[in-house]
């Protein structure tokens, strides 16, 4: 990766990360549940974004910038495997297994449509 495309993957990423943290905040506070809205929202949204970025075949600039750092930093699955742990301790079954399965399909629909939009 030359230097150049490493600064877009830290300037998609400053977008990213304020967007996911700020999308979360406000959806979970929206909907005043236990189950995990706002990180499943931002997953969903990485992988849709994901599969336009790939399916339009973009530069590898455009795919540094939004695949890579935006999208990298938007999406987070590291938090989705702990927020449904967290849901698993509580025994709230359901909707972990519900947080899992749904990710998973939607997040791969997204792309998918993405995919094929694009």
């Amino acid at each position: 990766m030359t230097a150049s495309a490493g600064l877009l993957v830290v300037l998609g990423a400053a977008l990213g990360a304020p967007a996911r943290y700020l999308t979360d905040r406000w959806l979970q506070s929206t909907h005043g549940t236990g189950f995990p809205w706002g990180t499943f929202t931002v997953n969903i949204v990485a992988s849709f974004v994901l599969g336009l970025v790939a399916g339009a075949s973009v530069s590898p600039v455009i795919s540094a910038l939004i695949g890579t750092g935006f999208c990298g930093t938007l999406s987070t699955w590291s938090t989705l495997g702990y927020e449904t742990v967290r849901l698993a301790e509580e025994r709230a079954w359901t909707p972990a297994l519900f947080n899992i399965v749904a990710s998973v399909l939607a997040g791969l629909g997204a792309a998918g449509l993405g995919f094929a939009l694009a």
